[in-house]
């Protein structure tokens, strides 16, 4: 696992040991930022289920100004500080133990990019998705980037639209905004 583009391009970042987790793999990851270019820059990001902060730490390095990393598993958010200290992205960076849920719920910020990637089929997609349109944190011109399994795959959520979708395998990479923005429609 390494940054793949940016500041911090070629940097490997510290993994978990064992085959029980399941990192974003560099094409996935390479597609999805190909999808959300246009939201990068100055971006405020919230991680939600931030495992190793790699997909944070991809965005800092393309450009991002902050990233929220939340994840409730204290091995993760180890591994996202240790990721964190040797990126130099320790003051870009709030790194929370805790649940998502229980974050989002008590937020009073906005955020620019909301990335989702859940363990696969723990019915975790439509909660968090709920969850997001109910507290009003993604900003109005903001996205969420859902990397789910396709048999975890559900769109329609209140309040929010997919835009995009591209799959990759099993992995589908959705984007959405907020019902109301201009040029809606799912589309490749």
């Amino acid at each position: 696992m390494r940054i793949i583009s940016g500041s911090r391009r070629g940097h490997k970042l510290f993994e978990f040991p064992g085959a029980d987790i399941r990192p974003t793999t560099d094409r996935v990851k390479e597609a999805m930022f190909s999808m959300i270019m246009p939201y990068i820059h100055d971006a405020d990001v919230l991680d939600m289920f931030a495992g190793s902060g790699a997909l944070s730490f991809e965005m800092l390095s393309r450009g991002a100004r902050y990233a929220v990393l939340t994840d409730k598993d204290r091995r993760s958010v180890d591994l996202i500080r240790k990721n964190a200290d040797a990126l130099g992205f320790t003051d870009l960076c709030d790194i929370r133990t805790c649940s998502c849920f229980d974050y989002v719920r008590t937020c009073t910020r906005k955020f620019d990019v909301i990335f989702l990637d859940p363990p696969y089929n723990k019915g975790l997609i439509e909660s968090a998705l709920d969850t997001i349109a109910e507290n009003s944190i993604l900003a109005d011109d903001g996205i969420i980037v859902l990397e789910s399994d396709s048999t975890d795959f559900r769109y329609e959520r209140k309040g929010l639209e997919a835009f995009k979708q591209k799959k990759y395998g099993r992995t589908y990479i959705t984007i959405y905004r907020q019902v109301g923005n201009e040029n809606s429609g799912l589309s490749g």
